[in-house]
């Protein structure tokens, strides 16, 4: 149970555009760059007429998550099936690394950024760096601690991922009882998926008797589970932040034999809608999304943007409820 889970012509057209704006206001070009260079952004073609080639950069938080791995070939596909290049590092959780990830990327000439951050306050320098060398940012699936670095974002409704996990808790165990929470307080993304389940349960009878920092990670998670349901072995159920973290704890509650806990996690990844679809997981339900539709997005986002088409703040993807008894609609064999 241990697996794991662009060119030099539109240089000074996004120099002055590249932050995005406040509110619920469009991006749009600055207003000092030439109707020549306008027009050519919009077009995609340089001055002699040729497809201008593009080079983005790409970090997420973790590359072995496969929530991540999805979103990331995806990503690279569409990409190159345009003719353009993708960079991919991957900072293992590491916001330091991260922001050396980032430095080395931005030395390359991007012209735009995908960003998922470790840690939403932790990757400022990063943004600044980005900000500085004039090259826009698309954020994906989690918030970064300043959002006006960012020219969009897109990602799931992480808040109801976690909403509609604790509703289903509380349908199921209308007694209340003791619950173990394991969360992810870096991650804005599980910030919001927790603060979701947490409303949820809300006076229904539910005492958290341990709420710790996961890291995402299955791992992480087995190992802080392992030790949680020592002193808790009579907990109802057990929220996790994301998939890998459910599996971790899952792994954990086998190993001590538990029989009667609900283990909740988010994500609809394949390993979990297995364990849905298995008949005899204590996997009780995941607050589902789509990395699919989130790097589809992206990609759209940052080809419009360095186009220069206006782009919304914000696009976000739907998320919802899967359990054993619709497992069936979504298969078990990938991503939805």
């Amino acid at each position: 149970m241990r697996r794991k889970l662009m060119a030099g012509a539109l240089a000074f057209v996004m120099a002055g555009s590249l932050v995005a704006c406040g509110g619920g206001e469009k991006k749009a070009a600055s207003e000092g760059e030439s109707k020549e260079a306008a027009t050519t952004a919009q077009s995609g073609e340089s001055k002699s007429g040729e497809k201008k080639h593009y080079k983005f950069g790409y970090t997420c938080m973790d590359g072995t998550n496969p929530f991540f791995v999805t979103i990331q070939d995806k990503i690279k596909e569409l990409v190159e099936a345009n003719g353009d290049e993708l960079i991919v590092t991957d900072p293992g959780n590491d916001v330091t690394k991260q922001i050396s990830q980032v430095e080395d990327m931005l030395s390359q000439n991007l012209d735009g950024l995908f960003m998922n951050p470790v840690d939403a306050q932790g990757i400022i320098p990063a943004l600044d760096l980005a900000k500085d060398a004039g090259v826009p940012m698309v954020g994906f699936d989690t918030e970064v601690g300043d959002m006006s670095y960012l020219v969009s974002y897109t990602g799931s409704d992480n808040y109801n991922a976690g909403k509609v996990v604790g509703e289903d808790l509380v349908k199921k165990a209308p007694n209340g009882g003791k619950i173990i929470v394991l969360d992810s307080p870096t991650m804005q993304s599980v910030v919001d998926r927790t603060n979701g389940f947490m409303d949820a349960i809300k006076d229904h009878g539910f005492e958290v008797v341990a709420q710790q920092d996961a890291k995402g990670n299955l791992q992480v998670a087995m190992g802080i589970a392992e030790d949680l349901l020592q002193s808790n072995p009579d907990v109802v159920a057990i929220f996790g932040g994301n998939d890998p973290t459910a599996l971790g704890a899952l792994a954990a509650a086998n190993a001590a034999g538990i029989k009667n806990c609900m283990i909740y996690g988010v994500d609809g990844s394949p390993d979990i809608k297995s364990e849905l679809a298995s008949g005899n997981s204590l996997i009780e339900g995941t607050g589902a999304q789509s990395p699919v539709s989130i790097a589809e997005k992206a990609v759209k986002i940052m080809y419009d943007y360095v186009e220069g088409k206006q782009v919304e703040e914000r696009y976000p993807v739907e998320t919802f409820l899967i359990t054993a008894d619709n497992v069936a609609q979504y298969g078990t064999d990938g991503w939805q």
